[in-house]
């Protein structure tokens, strides 16, 4: 699979609701995740349990509302670039607000083992 296989596939999942199937097909068991803040969990998580860890917060968190996944952008052989425009309702509060996060994924041997997030919120 090349890298632009493994964009195409992680984009079609998330756009499709398979974010769970994504991490288990797509990501090197040791992959390391990197968000732009600290949410109080810190910014850095290694390893697939602590990715799901976060998608699980976030599914127990988070209500979404809409959302919108761009085509992958390539960046070389190793890299790429995914826009989420997301409006999503926190299940606590009530609150919602509007997101836009740029993911950018470092791929090796056809499965990603670096994905960093770029958001502002509003």
């Amino acid at each position: 699979m090349s890298m632009m296989d493994t964009a195409k596939a992680l984009v079609a999942g998330c756009r499709e609701g398979r974010e769970a199937e994504n991490l288990e097909r797509l990501y090197a068991p040791d992959a390391i995740s990197v968000e732009a803040a600290d949410m109080g969990r810190g910014r850095e998580v290694r390893g697939l349990d602590a990715i799901r860890a976060k998608h699980d917060w976030w599914e127990a968190s988070m209500e979404v509302l809409e959302a919108e996944t761009s085509d992958p952008l390539p960046h070389g052989d190793d890299r790429f670039a995914v826009i989420f425009r997301v409006t999503a309702r926190e299940k606590e509060t009530g609150k919602t607000w509007d997101m836009e996060e740029v993911g950018v994924y470092t791929v090796a041997d056809d499965r990603i083992v670096r994905e960093e997030f770029f958001y502002a919120m509003s």
